[in-house]
């Protein structure tokens, strides 16, 4: 019977027991703070990252894997029995990782399929999931890459940061680089594009506003389109992730709940602390 690994990069930010759990394979970024190196996800916890991030005098630096911390992966999943491999990361648009997993595909020893989901945190676990429970329900590697797809695809991911400031000195801030956020307490609610890139979404006075704004057009999109499996995240603001489930509840959004996710070390590093958001797809 044919056996299929699927591995995934740890911007997925689900907690490392999960991973444990459902039989996937995580390959860290790393945040470097000056001369120390720390994996994100091993090394830190959220709590912990977000209180040494604000504590910087200097924003931290991040780095992908490199193409052999993927080869290693993937020959251990080729030595455990698996003949192929599907391996799910963040947008390329942000990030190497993507490209350092192809070139280590090129030279597996089994075939490996690389899928770029053009997001990251919560949205992107939403596809690593997606594509667990398909090999779980006995999928074969051609199909759990079609189901990764289909739901790289649709997957949306808006979020709301309390400061652009991260975002802009990291250089991802992308088509919202221009945004004066700090006049007036606006708070842009930002997504990603077809593309991986972030862009604005809406402008909105203050994080409540943008919450409450981000859940009318989700009931919206529900009501067009079809129920919607969510995932709300945050940057250790466990306040504004219930409000925001409050906020769909309000705006009568047709879904089903996924989880409550935090953002993780090298997200986080470009979002910044008290960052909300919520990730979702349509259920076909």
């Amino acid at each position: 019977m044919s056996r299929v690994g699927i591995v995934c990069d740890s911007t997925s930010d689900l907690e490392p027991a999960w991973y444990d759990l459902h039989d996937v394979a995580m390959v860290p970024l790393k945040v470097l703070f000056g001369d120390e190196t720390f994996l994100d996800w091993v090394d830190f916890a959220p709590a912990e990252f977000y209180e040494r991030l604000t504590a910087a005098a200097q924003l931290p630096k991040t780095s992908q894997p490199s193409p052999a911390e993927f080869a290693a992966a993937y020959a251990r999943l080729a030595e455990a029995g698996c003949d192929q491999i599907v391996s799910i990361h963040l947008t390329a648009a942000l990030s190497g990782t993507f490209e350092s997993a192809t070139m280590a595909a090129k030279d597996a020893a089994i075939p490996v399929h690389v899928i770029d989901t053009k997001t990251v945190s919560q949205a992107t676990a939403l596809v690593v999931k997606a594509a667990v429970e398909a090999r779980d329900a006995g999928a074969d590697a051609a199909e759990i890459v079609r189901v990764a797809q289909q739901v790289t695809d649709d997957v949306s991911l808006f979020f709301v940061l309390d400061t652009l400031e991260y975002l802009v000195k990291g250089g991802r801030a992308g088509k919202a680089q221009g945004l004066a956020a700090s006049v007036l307490n606006i708070k842009p609610i930002l997504t990603f594009n077809s593309d991986g890139i972030i862009e604005p979404f809406k402008k909105v006075k203050g994080t409540r506003k943008a919450i409450a704004e981000l859940a009318r057009h989700m009931a919206a999109d529900a009501l067009a389109n079809g129920r919607l499996r969510v995932s709300t995240l945050s940057a250790c603001a466990p306040e504004f992730a219930e409000e925001l489930r409050a906020a769909l509840d309000t705006a009568g959004v047709d879904y089903e709940f996924e989880s409550v996710g935090l953002i993780g070390s090298v997200i986080g590093t470009y979002a910044g602390p008290r960052a909300v958001g919520c990730a979702y797809y349509h259920i076909r």
